[in-house]
């Protein structure tokens, strides 16, 4: 039967028409980033987030997670992955990676910095690894209480050690060797890029040890983020270690100063659970909120330093406070000179052996502190 010419054109006006009403009804393209929420997540969604969606036309969805790898390896086990990218300590995507539970990332092309360095060299050492890619940088500095040295200024890690000259209560993390270890060879003269070397001897590990040694009669002890800042304004701390973004929330005090020398860097990186059946979109995303000016704008909106070396110089005022943020950030040049990168890879090797020694130690400052409260 020949069809007539005015139902083929009626035919096709409806087969567009209907195209036309799938193509407007259909769902954004979707993916699903796994972060922290509160400040950093909002930073996130102000800096990366939306600004990915307006360039790409891919909904970001968000959702918050407590940290681990747990609800990762549910996932990645059972087959069936929600989670497209994760925001992952350093420490577990290393873990995550020896465990098979995140994709490989080796040879990834990444865009140069705004300098044109080539990426390998615009991220600082340890953004970069087989199964992560690196965004943010915070550290543990010392913070120390200004009015209580008068003339002379304490400006190193040296003399966080140096009770002589600069007396007073030290606090420190009650958390274990990580962190205490690491600053005390610092302390003691050893080169941050040369500590875990050192570290890794019978005789570096005895001098990290007998330098703390010379400030265990002064320590206070601390476990919870918030007690520093505490402790300093409390009076109850002449110096103490501290996470820098803490430090940054009382900037505005002139009591308080930070010690950048010798800071103990950790990175949160992202990474892709094994699996993702959106793996090229999850890649885009982070070649993309991984360039220097997302993660500069990021950096405006709270104390994380960028990954990239060449973001710090685009990095401006908060929009909030129009703090000038450059001088808050440990990936600042003037900050990062004699920065040391936890090696999660270090402790995973050495920590059981390390820990042991530590809570010997701990126990005996334990039993001088009671013995000299009696």
């Amino acid at each position: 039967m020949r069809v007539p010419r005015w139902l083929i054109i009626v035919l096709a006006v409806v087969a567009t028409a209907g195209g036309v009403l799938y193509w407007k009804t259909r769902p954004p393209e979707s993916l699903t980033v796994v972060s922290w929420g509160d400040t950093y997540g909002r930073a996130q969604t102000l800096a990366l987030f939306h600004p990915y969606t307006d360039k790409s036309g891919v909904d970001v969805t968000v959702k918050n997670y407590g940290g681990g790898l747990k609800e990762i390896a549910a996932q990645v086990q059972a087959r069936d992955v929600e989670w497209d990218v994760v925001d992952l300590e350093l420490e577990d995507a290393a873990s995550g990676c020896r465990q098979g539970l995140l994709e490989r990332l080796d040879g990834v092309e990444l865009p140069p910095g705004i300098n044109g360095l080539r990426a390998q060299l615009d991220f600082v050492p340890g953004a970069l690894g087989p199964c992560w890619i690196g965004s943010v940088v915070y550290s543990q500095v010392v913070a120390f209480d200004t009015s209580r040295f008068e003339g002379e200024q304490p400006d190193s890690v040296r003399d966080f050690f140096n009770v002589a000259r600069f007396p007073g209560p030290r606090g420190l993390k009650d958390s274990g060797p990580k962190y205490n270890l690491e600053m005390a060879l610092i302390a003691d003269g050893v080169l941050p890029w040369r500590v875990y070397s050192v570290l890794g001897t019978k005789g570096g590990l005895d001098r990290a040890f007998a330098k703390l040694d010379t400030i265990k009669d002064s320590i206070v002890w601390w476990r919870r983020a918030a007690e520093p800042a505490e402790m300093l304004a409390r009076g109850e701390v002449a110096m103490t270690t501290t996470l820098n973004s803490r430090v940054f929330s009382v900037a505005a005090q002139p009591k308080v100063a930070t010690i950048w020398d010798g800071q103990l860097y950790q990175l949160d990186v992202f990474g892709i659970p094994k699996g993702s059946a959106k793996k090229d979109r999850a890649l885009e995303f982070i070649r993309f909120a991984t360039g220097a000016a997302p993660l500069a704008e990021e950096a405006r909106w709270l104390p994380y330093g960028p990954a990239r070396r060449s973001a710090i110089r685009l990095v401006g005022r908060n929009p909030e406070t129009q703090e000038e943020m450059r001088r808050h950030l440990p990936t600042a040049p003037e900050n990062f000179a004699r920065a040391l990168a936890i090696d999660p890879d270090w402790w995973n090797q050495h920590g059981a052996e390390v820990e042991a020694r530590w809570a010997e130690w701990r126990s005996g400052v334990a039993k001088a502190e009671t013995g000299s409260s009696n």
